[in-house]
């Protein structure tokens, strides 16, 4: 057997989407898993919405996540006219034939299938065209003359066995009338110039394989190995498409999800290892198979992707979560002060507790980040005047502290609480509103133990 040879190939008329992500991920640890190689294919054949800024797009999605393809990107354009070559040598050895339909005849049949209520499948009128005179005014279309009688049968390496009736699938179009190729030859053509052995891809593909099958079949190339991988529906248990929100890479990165959790999600949804969850880069190589993917679509779960990305954050290297929250900062808010930095790699261990995302992280530094706090309305109605005198008696004992320490600061809040007769929220909670501007946020020692004395007194006296 060649060496195993898998590519992903997405058009460049949009962002590319999560599902086509997966994909990718699941071709890239396939071949990776086989010591084989990885390509990314550009199908950029509608010239009117392929953009370059989308080709970016797809390329930097998929390194972000660790998908990196072999060799240079092939762009499916430069190779239309091999494409072409090839739907004249299937016409020449009568595998296709010159369809003279006009668009009118086309409509009529569509809509008296509609009537009936069956599938629209092309009447075959030119396939065997005695009878009929060649109209002048009509540039033909070429199409593959498909099996018409018994069955086609597909082994699919996650399905199992796809049988279905040759009798459902049209002579379809190869050569459009401006002689431009459709998808279902390009794809065939490149896949065999390419050596591709697998082709790994959404259940919404089935239909085409059985197509592209016959065009292998009809030019005597090796017929690679299929496999179709149930597509992902969105929460609300519908096929999950580009207007979702949440739908592609960028939507995951603003709100600071970090790539190898989102990578290890994706790996997860719909294959399994056991009972495994959590897979290195490297495990996830070493255990990827084709046999682990289920037969059932998979739903996007946010709160699975949040939990995910929350282990993450906790196991992390707290120098390296730094440097991802510092490029978070840059791209989605503001550059973090070279000032503040120290602070911050000091603080950042319970900065994380509990943060599910790089923003967490972020909004439980603010108070750090921010030189003046500004307390919302909301916030501002809980300082009544107990409150105010639990801040400024604060005040008067931390100004007398030589050493300020956990254990003096529970001394003090402790005296407090005795003094006011109220309980630990009782007081924390207007302090922590006076030097975040927020209710919420860390343990009020560590945000006392993580600010400079100064600093501290500047805010409890504002």
């Amino acid at each position: 057997m060649s060496k195993v040879a898998t590519r992903f190939a997405p058009s460049p008329t949009g962002p590319l989407h999560i599902g086509g992500v997966r994909t990718a991920l699941f071709n890239w640890l396939f071949s990776k898993n086989n010591k084989g190689k990885f390509y990314l294919r550009i199908e950029d054949t509608d010239k009117e919405r392929s953009k370059e800024e989308y080709k970016k797009q797809i390329i930097d999605s998929l390194n972000w996540i660790g998908v990196y393809h072999d060799d240079k990107e092939y762009i499916q354009s430069k190779n239309i006219n091999k494409h072409k070559e090839i739907a004249e040598e299937l016409l020449k050895n009568d595998f296709a034939y010159k369809c003279y339909c006009s668009e009118e005849e086309i409509k009529e049949q569509k809509e008296k299938c509609k009537k009936k209520g069956i599938a629209y499948v092309y009447n075959r009128k030119w396939r065997d065209p005695k009878d009929l005179k060649i109209p002048q005014n009509i540039k033909p279309v070429i199409r593959f003359k498909s099996k018409i009688s018994g069955n086609s049968v597909v082994k699919d390496l996650v399905q199992g066995e796809i049988n279905i009736g040759n009798s459902i699938i049209e002579d379809f179009i190869i050569l459009r009338q401006d002689g431009s190729p459709t998808y279902q030859l390009s794809a065939v053509v490149d896949d065999h110039l390419m050596n591709i052995t697998h082709v790994i891809r959404g259940d919404d593909h089935k239909i085409n394989t059985f197509k592209q099958k016959q065009i292998y079949e009809a030019m005597k190339w090796n017929v690679p190995e299929f496999a179709h991988i149930p597509l992902i529906h969105s929460e609300k248990g519908s096929k999950l498409s580009k207007r979702d929100k949440a739908s592609t890479i960028d939507d995951y990165i603003k709100i600071g999800i970090l790539s190898d959790a989102l990578r290890n999600y994706l790996l997860r949804l719909g294959w399994s290892h056991k009972d495994k969850e959590i897979f290195s880069l490297d495990e996830s190589i070493n255990l990827f198979n084709l046999k682990g993917i289920g037969k059932s679509p998979s739903k996007l779960d946010m709160s699975r992707i949040l939990s995910i990305n929350e282990h993450y954050i906790k196991h992390m290297d707290e120098k390296i979560l730094f440097k991802f929250l510092k490029i978070y900062s840059q791209k989605y808010k503001k550059s973090i002060d070279t000032s503040k930095e120290e602070t911050l790699i000091k603080s950042i261990n319970f900065l994380k507790n509990k943060a599910k995302t790089l923003e967490d992280i972020y909004k439980n530094s603010e108070y750090i980040l921010k030189d003046n706090i500004e307390i919302s309305a909301e916030d501002f109605k809980l300082l009544d005047n107990s409150s105010k005198n639990i801040v400024k008696d604060f005040l008067n004992e931390f100004e007398k502290m030589s050493k300020i320490t956990k254990e003096n600061l529970e001394k003090t809040v402790n005296g407090l609480i005795d003094k006011h007769k109220t309980n630990f929220k009782g007081v924390g909670q207007p302090l922590r509103i006076v030097l975040t501007g927020s209710r919420f946020g860390p343990g009020i020692y560590n945000i006392i133990l993580s600010l400079n004395k100064d600093v501290v007194i500047k805010r409890l006296k504002n």
